[in-house]
Formats: structure tokens, sequence, C-alpha cells
């Protein structure tokens, strides 16, 4: 049931989490279980339940999106050389039914991921 979604209690405040970018559009904090040394998501406040449910009119937002997630990758220091993710539906591994992308860094990072 998304109003149980895990991600719109962060929004609302009603849990914490270690917050590293907030705007009128979208958060980005510091996953709880981190992948690599650096693990943010990045999510929008607007809800969308999976990246196939997007419409032409969240174009400029997913564009915000992707600025933030470059923004964010130098501030926290893996400018050079981060992945950015976004599973969708859960057979590709998405566990929270609201759009967001993973930005990982601070290693060396592999492919195939999975």
């Amino acid at each position: 049931m998304l109003s149980q979604n895990i991600f719109l209690k962060i929004l609302d405040k009603e849990i914490p989490a270690r917050i590293v970018y907030e705007d009128d559009r979208c958060i980005a904090f510091h996953d709880v279980h981190p992948q690599a040394p650096v693990h943010v998501l990045i999510i929008p406040r607007k809800v969308i339940p999976t990246h196939a449910d997007l419409k032409a009119e969240d174009i400029e937002l997913l564009g915000h999106l992707h600025l933030v997630a470059a923004q964010l990758a130098e501030k926290l220091g893996i400018g050079d050389g981060y992945r950015l993710v976004l599973n969708c539906k859960e057979r590709a591994g998405q566990t929270v039914p609201h759009l967001h992308f993973h930005l990982l860094g601070g290693r060396d990072l592999s492919w195939p991921p999975g």
C-alpha cells in the first residue's frame, strides 16, 4: 500500500533519515543498507511508483533528479566514478514502490552488477 511506503514516511519526516540534499522536487539520503562506501537514494517528492509509470509531464523532474545525482557525486567525493541505478518493478529488484535512484561510489564497481 502506497500510504505505508517507507519513502513517503521519510518525506513526511515521520521516520529519520541521513539527508544529504533536499529541495522542493526531491530528497536524497543515505541508504540504511549501503552496497558501496557511498550509497545515497534520490527520490522525487511526487509519487511515481515505478519507472514504467513516468509520464511526459515528468520529463523535467527526471532531468532534475539526474542533475542532483551529478552534483551529489561531486559533493560526496565520488565524482571520479559512480554508478546511478534505477530498478523497475520487483523482478528487477525494486523493493519500494516509489521511483528512486541509487547513487553508488567510493570503490571500484564491477560489471555486470547482478
